[in-house]
């Protein structure tokens, strides 16, 4: 089968998250994050795992970038600690928090690897969560203060700054259905949340932009839903997957991109909230010029209509015995996954990662993207000569690379790949029990060994060419 070859321009880079793999929890002047304090609650991760030490990243992160070289990577897609540079979340910046940053990314530069920064991968300071976390205005406006304070520390050292990671991640399971930090379950927070995100990226965006000049890169990385009706000749299932789209997708890309709140949306959840959130102005702050879209993209759902008197139904991948975080869509069932299924649960179909990619294209047209998050959880074993044969990996990153050039050859403008994750770590809710990594992490001797998926990704990273098989 003749290879799909990416253009040479195209950005080959791995993502990770400060919370998943640095640890150090208490070291280096760090705050405590909500992630902090989540975790240490029982109950609430698997087996009562916390990231105190995760990957150790804090402390071997000269390794980490040794192996990126190996893997040769154009770019490299990390998060900043909020409450490592901030520990209360407002005020000085701490010293030796800001210089871990900056020995990295120099470090990175001097071997030829961009690197692209968010700004905010979930760890609030759980200072600000104490004065009302996403639900309290001022969060936005302190973030735009971080955001402010760390393009003047960091800012000849970034290639793209990303000011938040999946919000609907933030809104939604933090705040309605509480599997996420900080816990709780109370849908008009989720809706309040929501907007002041919207206003903390649009705050920050012109913040950056003030600091370092117009022409600075800014992005946003979104988690956007591909949504399928059950029956596609059912009028009620197809109503149904239009309201995910609505709550999930368009609370974030009708303010940062087209300036408005769909009507439809205010509509659906008017008996939740009256929005009295939104304040004149807000929308005009929210939408900045966005340079590139950052797209995660992992699975699809699949939904149809709940008739009267039925109950139960998929969790949408989002932990069964959750409250939902699909706020004012109590009539939408979420049909459990078709195989196949990766370790988390989650369906695999790159044909939603092509469907994604097209209909961004479309809808928005001259908006560069990027898919700045893919990748599988397999049960990965180790074997006796201490190698991981991965090859699921490797299939299911060959095929969602493949809906990627495709996608391309149609005409969507997309910039780079960031395969999910680096290495294995923290993995939230679940704590060290699913492994995304390319590379293996040891949590008993922190050592690392890239599994056969990174070998794989070095060579398609080399030769830029994607062989079908």
């Amino acid at each position: 089968m003749s290879p799909r070859t990416f253009p040479e321009s195209f950005v080959w880079g791995a993502a990770t998250a400060a919370y998943q793999i640095e640890g150090a929890a208490t070291e280096g002047g760090r705050g405590p994050s909500i992630w902090d304090t989540f975790s240490r609650t029982p109950g609430r991760t698997f087996e009562g795992h916390t990231g105190d030490v995760a990957a150790d990243h804090y402390h071997r992160w000269r390794e980490d970038v040794a192996l990126m070289v190996e893997l040769g990577l154009d770019s490299y897609r990390l998060s900043i600690s909020w409450p490592r540079v901030q520990p209360g979340g407002t005020g000085e910046l701490n010293a030796e928090g800001v210089a871990f940053y900056r020995e990295l990314l120099d470090a990175l530069i001097a071997e030829g690897i961009n690197p692209v920064v968010t700004l905010y991968h979930w760890d609030l300071p759980q200072e600000l969560e104490d004065a009302g976390g996403w639900t309290n205005r001022d969060t936005a406006y302190a973030f735009a203060d971080y955001a402010r304070a760390m393009a003047r520390a960091l800012g000849d050292r970034v290639e793209v700054w990303t000011t938040l990671n999946e919000p609907w991640c933030t809104a939604y399971l933090g705040y309605a259905s509480g599997v996420h930090a900080p816990g709780r379950s109370d849908p008009a927070a989720a809706l309040t949340a929501a907007h002041h995100l919207n206003l903390a990226h649009g705050l920050a965006g012109a913040a950056i932009r003030a600091e370092l000049g117009e022409e600075t890169n800014v992005s946003i990385t979104l988690n956007l839903h591909v949504t399928r009706p059950a029956d596609p000749e059912s009028s009620a299932d197809l109503e149904a997957a239009h309201r995910v789209n609505l709550v999930g997708n368009h609370v974030f890309l009708g303010p940062l991109l087209d300036g408005s709140y769909p009507v439809e949306l205010r509509e659906l959840t008017a008996r939740i909230t009256d929005w009295s959130f939104v304040l004149p102005g807000d929308l005009g702050l929210i939408r900045q010029r966005v340079d590139i879209l950052g797209v995660n993209y992992y699975s699809t759902n699949y939904v149809r209509h709940r008739r009267a008197g039925e109950t139960g139904g998929g969790s949408g991948g989002h932990g069964a015995g959750a409250a939902s975080p699909w706020v004012a869509l109590d009539d939408v069932e979420f049909l459990d996954p078709a195989g196949p299924l990766t370790a988390m649960g989650w369906n695999i179909e790159p044909e939603g990662l092509y469907e994604l990619l097209t209909a961004l294209d479309n809808a928005y047209d001259g908006l560069p993207l990027m898919v700045t998050e893919n990748g599988a959880a397999f049960e990965d074993e180790v074997g006796p000569d201490g190698e991981v044969d991965d090859p699921s990996r490797v299939d299911y990153l060959r095929a969602h690379l493949g809906a990627v050039a495709r996608a391309m050859e149609d005409g969507a403008d997309v910039r780079g790949y960031f395969v999910w994750s680096l290495l294995d770590n923290f993995e939230w809710a679940y704590g060290y029990a699913k492994r995304f990594g390319i590379i293996r992490v040891d949590y008993d001797t922190q050592q690392r060994t890239p599994k056969s998926s990174a070998r794989w990704y070095a060579e398609l990273v080399r030769t830029g060419q994607l062989p079908d098989a």
